[in-house]
């Protein structure tokens, strides 16, 4: 039995601000979007409250950094990345409420596209 792989789609300002991330933190997030792409959930990947069944954040800390990425994963049958960003405290493990609203925006704009 095959698994089929989904397709990885990015919102735009996603992928430009994932490209300034370190090679390492990007082949590390590549990884984990691999993985849910192939129906799975990377260790550094976990469900992100408050925003309905199926978004989830990589969470990565690297080299003193800390990377997020946020993806959906029930939207058209495709892997969707709305965020990418370097979130700037490393203290307290909250995404900011300033990311998550991005993210609402982004996700709202997303699935009246995708209708």
């Amino acid at each position: 039995m095959t698994r089929r792989t989904r397709p990885i789609s990015w919102i735009r300002a996603a992928l430009n601000a994932f490209e300034a991330f370190p090679e390492g933190a990007k082949s590390i997030c590549l990884g984990a979007l691999t993985i849910a792409a192939e129906g799975g959930k990377a260790d550094v990947a976990k469900p992100l409250h408050g925003l309905g069944s199926g978004v989830f954040e990589i969470a990565l800390p690297f080299k003193g950094d800390a990377f997020r990425v946020v993806y959906a994963v029930q939207l058209a049958g495709e892997i969707w990345v709305v965020h990418a960003f370097q979130k700037k405290s490393t203290r307290g493990l909250k995404t900011p409420k300033r990311e998550i609203d991005l993210v609402k925006d982004r996700l709202k704009s997303l699935k009246e596209m995708l209708r």
